[in-house]
């Protein structure tokens, strides 16, 4: 599948230990159909990344192959604030979470649990 936004290619990577980590907590959801990966409007900055299971595929995602048995799938919404991102997930201590490495991310909030994107109308 040719995944094009506004002539640009939708392009998200996920490291070795995010695809592992996502690999080993889908196999216990027989239907997953991927892993759903968007934003929301959240937080202080503005937005915060959402994933979950993808349990359905509409019409207006676009489905992003990793590996063989792995796709992202993003909704066309969610796409411009998170194309070019790389998932990665790390094990700091006890503590486990994803890092996201998102070239439109221009801002964090102190707690790093949302972002902030340069304003459109900027470019």
């Amino acid at each position: 599948m040719t995944n094009l936004t506004n002539n640009r290619k939708a392009e998200i990577n996920m490291t070795a230990a995010a695809v592992a980590y996502v690999e080993k907590q889908l196999e216990d959801i027989p239907d997953a159909k991927g892993l759903r990966f968007g934003v929301k409007a959240s937080g202080c900055s503005g937005w915060s990344y959402h994933i979950s299971p993808a349990l359905t595929i509409n019409d207006d995602d676009i489905q992003i192959p990793i590996v063989d048995s792995l796709s992202l799938i993003v909704d066309q919404a969610s796409l411009e604030y998170v194309n070019g991102t790389t998932i990665d997930f790390v094990t700091r201590g006890l503590n486990k979470e994803f890092i996201f490495d998102n070239p439109n991310a221009v801002s964090e909030c102190g707690c790093g649990e949302s972002f902030s994107i340069k304003d459109r109308t900027d470019s």
